[in-house]
């Protein structure tokens, strides 16, 4: 259980990354991702990059500058205007469904208008999930100017859409729904330097 702990990303790197070492059980139909990110970068960083052999950009959550985020599903791209917040952590949680192809994004716990991307796909596996990389490759191809610089924490995945109250509920680390893996059961490995602290 990493309770109040976060991850600090101390430096631009070409290689510190937080694995996931989750194993997905199948392909995803619907997912919800949710973190809580720290930072005064203004350049561009990914946050969570989930990738399959076939496709480096299945699922990217990634932040082109401030005031913007983007998600990827299937290397196809939606964007989310938000508030150009700095000196404050950042909560975002973003959901999406095959059937609809409606994407759901919460910016603070505050949901946004729904968008749509990629309807009837299906997002594959087996998947290398990361934090603070963009994958270009499975695994690997980062460039240090898209790393993250800053803390991560708070991270959780469902195979399921979630809503604004469930959204609530993961930002105070009290999930109602049980996640592929959460913050409560992170199943991690540190590669390069990263650093876990309270």
């Amino acid at each position: 259980d990493l309770g109040s702990s976060v991850f600090v990303f101390p430096q631009e790197s070409q290689s510190a990354h937080v694995q996931v070492t989750a194993k997905l059980e199948q392909p995803l139909s619907n997912f919800t991702v949710c973190l809580r990110s720290y930072t005064d970068l203004t350049r561009p960083y990914s946050l969570f990059s989930y990738a399959t052999k076939k496709q480096s950009n299945e699922i990217l959550l990634f932040k082109p500058k401030p005031g913007q985020y983007d998600l990827s599903v299937g290397n196809k791209i939606l964007s989310f205007k938000v508030p150009e917040i700095l000196g404050e952590s950042q909560h975002v949680c973003v959901s999406w469904e095959s059937s609809t192809g409606i994407v759901g994004f919460w910016f603070n716990g505050k949901p946004w208008p729904r968008k749509g991307l990629q309807k009837g796909y299906t997002v594959g596996m087996p998947a290398s999930i990361l934090l603070g990389q963009d994958q270009d490759s499975f695994g690997g191809g980062f460039d240090a100017k898209q790393s993250f610089v800053g803390e991560i924490s708070s991270v959780y995945m469902w195979d399921t859409g979630i809503s604004t109250s469930e959204v609530l509920l993961a930002i105070h680390g009290t999930p109602g729904q049980t996640p592929i893996f959460g913050w409560r059961n992170f199943p991690y490995k540190i590669v390069g330097e990263v650093y876990l602290k309270p």
